[in-house]
């Protein structure tokens, strides 16, 4: 039996017919594009925490609330445990199971005869298969890689819930500012209403001027109860991202505000940061899982050798188990099965095995090339912001003046009432266009810090 143990240590660090995994270029161009659409240099972006670019304590404490809170959150945690355990399960093939016997016999052959009692005690090794050519081995390593790949996995949920939160934040924040501009717009159109309701009374103004004032009025109105709407339905949303009920007072006023609380990551990024993506390292991690599924395919197609064995002890009692009484019983058994004819299905499974490989290898690819597209978009989106948001400013308040002055000219009678009237309508107009487009500078730096990947996570914590 000692003997067969010595064999079972030395066999342990058998040969792998794994395929020696090496990562390829990732098949991207090495540096982003350049052009008139992107501002600044991208040659070496660092990771960022989403605190440093999140700069609202409203935002952040939202943030901090989902990750302990979410259900994502929590069923990716489940998930980790899970592959964690099967990852222990299947490394504990590489080891013998020893097991521990113990028995009690009582009787006697006739009636007359006088009792007679047995007593055993042994340890054995049921069945344990010498991994010669690394099957064992390579199984666990796909193990290993599933469960660091539900590691990455959950680190995207995470990721995806805070920019998610955050892009929930930064949309109520623009209804928020949308609601409080219909209801400034009903203030002034009512009183335009007033105006011209006292001018037609009085002969001064046809009823058209009327209506169309109407009109603006009802714009406004409707306006005012479709974001009243959107911004319980943010609020709900933002709800359900967290978790748990939230205090009103984490929410943002306007987006004036909010854009100002959302930095852009600092400039200088090759694409190799791509790799750091949680799913971009879910994705290799797969592709290693899939390489070492390669090597136990190939290794079923030899021969596997298993051991078996029982040292023990028999004895007439308890106290005569260890005595001189006692008897040593030892037994060895070994034995070798090898796949003689199977109709091709061991070929067959090594086959499927390179094929799932190859399939994995083109989602970790897509992946990759996936994640350039984002932040390329990202960062062409950001390099013409600036400029969008300096003219959308200027043209509000332009088309503020001109309405203040429209307005006073057609209460002095100078100017006609629909001049007015458009200047009115061009106002409100430009108003909204630069919420819209004050959201989507913002929400856009959130994608930038998506598709980036976030915080560097690093190598996965280990499964011991």
């Amino acid at each position: 039996m000692r003997s067969a143990l010595s064999l079972t240590a030395l066999l342990l660090a058998g040969c792998s017919l794994a395929p020696r995994y090496e990562r390829g270029a990732a098949p991207v161009p090495p540096a982003w594009p350049t052009g008139n659409a992107y501002a600044g240099d991208y040659a070496n972006l660092p990771s960022a925490s989403y605190r440093d670019l999140f700069r609202d304590d409203g935002l952040q404490k939202l943030i901090a609330l989902a990750l302990e809170n979410n259900r994502d959150v929590r069923q990716a945690a489940a998930n980790i445990e899970r592959a964690r355990a099967q990852f222990r399960i299947q490394r504990a093939e590489l080891f013998p199971q020893l097991d521990a016997n113990a028995g009690l016999t009582r009787g006697s052959a006739v009636s007359s005869a006088p009792a007679t009692t047995s007593t055993s005690a042994s340890l054995s090794i049921p069945s344990y298969e010498i991994d010669l050519f690394g099957r064992i081995r390579s199984l666990t390593d796909a193990a290993r890689n599933s469960y660091f790949a539900s590691q990455s996995d959950a680190q995207a949920v995470k990721l995806a819930l805070i920019g998610d939160i955050a892009t929930a934040w930064l949309t109520y924040a623009a209804d928020k500012s949308r609601l409080d501009l219909s209801a400034a717009t009903i203030v002034t159109a009512q009183k335009t209403v007033d105006l011209t309701q006292a001018r037609l009374s009085g002969g001064v103004a046809p009823r058209t001027d009327l209506r169309q004032a109407q009109t603006i009025l009802a714009t406004a109105q409707s306006d005012l109860a479709r974001y009243t709407t959107a911004i319980a339905q943010d609020r709900n949303l933002i709800e359900l991202l967290v978790g748990a009920p939230i205090d009103p007072a984490l929410l943002p006023s306007s987006i004036e505000t909010a854009n100002e609380r959302i930095a852009a990551p600092a400039s200088g990024m090759s694409s190799e940061v791509l790799l750091r993506r949680p799913d971009v390292m879910a994705a290799e991690y797969n592709l290693r899982a899939a390489n070492a599924q390669i090597g136990a395919a190939r290794a079923a197609l030899f021969p596997r050798l298993t051991l078996g064995g029982l040292i023990g002890l028999i004895g007439p009692s308890l106290e005569g188990l260890f005595g001189n009484a006692g008897q040593d019983v030892s037994q060895g058994t070994a034995s070798a099965t090898y796949p003689i004819f199977q109709a091709g299905a061991g070929r067959a499974n090594v086959a499927a095995s390179k094929a799932q490989r190859d399939a994995v290898l083109a989602a970790y690819e897509k992946a990759i090339q996936t994640a350039y597209r984002e932040v390329a978009d990202a960062l062409a989106r950001q390099g013409t912001m600036t400029d969008q948001i300096n003219a959308d400013r200027l043209r509000t308040t332009a088309a503020q003046d001109a309405y203040t002055l429209s307005d006073a000219r057609y209460r002095g009678g100078v100017d006609s009432f629909l001049q007015a009237l458009d200047a009115q309508r061009s106002a409100y107009a430009a108003q909204n266009t630069l919420v819209a487009t004050l959201l989507t500078a913002a929400t856009n730096r959130v994608t930038l810090y998506r598709a980036l990947g976030g915080e560097a996570a690093g190598e996965p914590a280990g499964a011991n």
